[in-house]
């Protein structure tokens, strides 16, 4: 029974059976076996096999383009619950992050910027922040230390905007000065870069504090203006931002216009381009949606259109519609998320959900359609429908990046081991016999005996005819 329970914990939480696991890592090596490579899928010809290996995308981790903000945010949710919300490979990442936006090779040329530079690497917070005022006792107009502050000090997001604000002023003049000098040496070019990112970076927390704020429209015209600023930084996914407020705004042909131009064939796709474009086409027939009245008529072509195009958001993304249908109970998401994973989907109905409730209808749309998806692809790792087949690295990169007391939705679902099986079934036999033994114990001696008795007979006897010889042999 402890056996059992073990096994059911172990594979819960990791998705594996633990004696399978040790039988093929520290077993099998001692008894000198060999793994067997696992067999190429054979759903593919050999040309369109070759083509989805060179074009498979990786398990890549992405920012999350509305990340919170962890003093004014992250922080008062861990005050309040006792829970740390990110994880350490998470906050890791970040860490990463900071680095190769804000630091370059002329840092040591500035002693505010080389105190950043050991600022962004350390694990401390309040180490972080104490360098953060460091650096500005040595330079008042040092940028990156009013972000960290903006970041990680201020508990509100008020506080928050005030610092970004002169994070703003000090970001802009260095900018400036860059401009007139990135073409003297490939290191000021390197200056420009560092000093591009981190304007970039304030603008877009400012226009995502004006939303939080409520001051909606400033917030999508300052997005726009950012995005016709430096339209080479598309990967900063500052669409993601638009399409939002967009939504909170109800301008549904913005919103149509946005994805008309980055639902494109050619761009790497997330789950807001998915479900957004779903929810826009859901929004014409969902209130007047029957699935009665659709059984007996059919389906029109507007209705058709919406099914299809829920089809091919659960497909991006199977994790998706649990959360919007409140089957699954959402955490704070992650400050990284991984595409077509379970933290993907946690970010895009965190802030999402909202608007599908607001849309009549919709909601009860997807209820009814979401899972006619998997009818269209049996064996999603191995071949997809619209998209590429479903990577299979997705459930242990989300569990480094979602906290542990979070669930995590695993697609496609996992059969049980053979060990929890065996396991039950040996505890359930053991139970059992326990039980015989406790209530007639005089009767389960004797089976006991004839049963020992038997088994000796054949070990001396081990032939056919053994079988059908009486006991007392």
């Amino acid at each position: 029974g402890l056996i059992f329970v073990f096994e059911w914990w172990h594979f819960r939480k990791y998705g594996t059976s633990f004696i399978e696991q040790v039988s093929v890592s520290h077993l099998r090596p001692l008894i000198g076996g060999v793994e067997n490579s696992p067999p190429a899928p054979a759903a593919f010809s050999a040309g369109e096999n070759e083509a989805n290996r060179q074009n498979m995308p990786e398990c890549k981790m992405w920012r999350n383009p509305l990340n919170l903000f962890r003093g004014a945010e992250y922080s008062r949710y861990m005050w309040v619950t006792g829970k740390e919300p990110l994880t350490y490979y998470d906050m890791n990442l970040s860490a990463q992050d900071h680095q190769n936006f804000f630091t370059c090779d002329t840092d040591a040329l500035r002693p505010s910027d080389t105190v950043m530079q050991k600022a962004w690497r350390e694990r401390n917070p309040q180490a972080r922040i104490k360098a953060a005022y460091q650096a500005l006792e040595l330079n008042n107009d040092c940028a990156t230390a009013y972000v960290l502050l903006a970041e990680e000090e201020a508990t509100t997001i008020v506080d928050a905007e005030r610092y970004f604000k002169q994070a703003l002023k000090a970001g802009e003049m260095i900018y400036r000065k860059s401009q007139n000098c990135h073409s003297q040496s490939p290191q000021h070019e390197a200056q420009l870069r560092r000093d591009t990112n981190v304007l970039v970076y304030v603008k877009r927390r400012l226009a995502m504090c004006a939303r939080k704020l409520g001051r909606i429209r400033e917030s999508v015209k300052m997005m726009r203006d950012l995005m016709k600023e430096f339209p080479l930084l598309s990967m900063l996914n500052i669409h993601e931002n638009l399409l939002e407020a967009l939504l909170e705004l109800q301008a549904y042909a913005d919103v149509q216009a946005v994805l008309a131009k980055y639902d494109d064939i050619s761009l790497p796709k997330s789950a807001a381009i998915c479900y957004t474009a779903a929810l826009l086409k859901a929004r014409a027939v969902s209130e007047r949606f029957s699935p009665e009245t659709a059984f007996k008529r059919g389906l029109s072509t507007a209705e058709i259109n919406a099914v299809e195009a829920i089809h091919r958001a659960v497909e991006f993304n199977p994790h998706v519609p649990k959360y919007l249908l409140e089957m699954k109970s959402l955490v704070l998401p992650p400050e990284h998320i991984l595409k077509r994973g379970d933290s993907e989907a946690v970010a895009y109905a965190f802030f999402h959900l909202q608007h599908w409730k607001r849309i009549e209808g919709a909601l009860h749309l997807l209820h009814c359609t979401w899972e006619g998806t998997f009818r269209m692809i049996p064996y999603p790792l191995e071949k997809g429908h619209l998209f590429y087949p479903y990577p299979s690295c997705t459930e242990t990169a989300d569990r480094e990046l979602l906290p542990t007391f979070h669930e995590v939705s695993v697609y496609p679902q996992k059969e049980l081991p053979f060990f929890i099986h065996f396991t039950a079934g040996l505890c359930s036999f053991s139970a059992m016999l326990a039980l015989l033994t406790h209530q007639f114990p005089e009767l389960m001696v004797v089976f006991a005996k004839a049963v020992t008795a038997c088994s000796y007979g054949w070990l001396l006897c081990p032939s056919p005819l053994s079988l059908f010889l009486p006991c007392s042999f």
